[in-house]
């Protein structure tokens, strides 16, 4: 597993980190992603259940890139590869709470990422259905070459106490990651690039071509 890391930061406050990470494109990186992200917010002190719910929304999205996309495109990335990135970011000690936003990043498919309507016999299908119920919101966000699938996983005040006295910089109060932007850290994606999109918000999709 190859990536960079911004470390947490060192101050008086909040707690953050970011990660972007590439990862081969084989079925044990699902586990690799899983456990990082984890290790992570264990050390921002998040409150366990909030970890299983980010861990069990990077499964998911992981295994959704590996069973219906392609690989990242070459050379521009690792050949047989997909990019995995998360952002996260507390403020217990002002009441604020604080997100954690999962994104995946592969070389698509045909169709867009949608939610599926399995049966009640099936096996499968019920990935993002899975990050749907748990993330305040989720979407989708292409270009000409790569498909990338975020969700934001809302934290309240008492998810993020733990952390208040982990060690962080002085910033801003958090908010909600900005998703309208059409550049971002691992996405790919340049400001002149086509790039549509659908945000997923309590059911309804929002879509738009940039």
């Amino acid at each position: 597993m190859s990536g960079d890391h911004t470390p947490f930061d060192a101050g008086e406050h909040p707690s953050k980190v970011e990660r972007h990470v590439i990862l081969p494109y084989v079925p044990h990186s699902v586990m690799g992603a899983r456990r990082r992200l984890s290790d992570d917010l264990r050390a921002m002190e998040i409150h366990e259940e909030r970890i299983d719910e980010a861990a069990l929304i990077i499964s998911e999205l992981v295994s959704n890139a590996l069973r219906h996309a392609s690989p990242l495109p070459t050379p521009a990335n690792p050949a047989n590869s997909v990019g995995v990135s998360w952002r996260a970011e507390v403020d217990g000690s002002r009441g604020a709470g604080g997100w954690i936003e999962i994104s995946v990043r592969d070389g698509g498919s045909t169709t867009m990422p949608r939610v599926a309507r399995p049966s009640t016999s099936g096996l499968g299908g019920r990935g993002l259905g899975i990050v749907q119920h748990l993330s305040g919101r989720w979407g989708t966000e292409m270009d000409a070459t790569t498909t990338t699938v975020w969700a934001v996983l809302d934290l309240s005040a008492e998810d993020g106490d733990a952390g208040a006295g982990a060690t962080g910089a002085v910033i801003e109060p958090t908010s909600t990651p900005d998703r309208s932007s059409t550049a971002r850290p691992g996405t790919g994606a340049r400001p002149s690039d086509p790039l549509s999109f659908a945000v997923h918000d309590g059911g309804r999709v929002r879509g738009a071509l940039l």
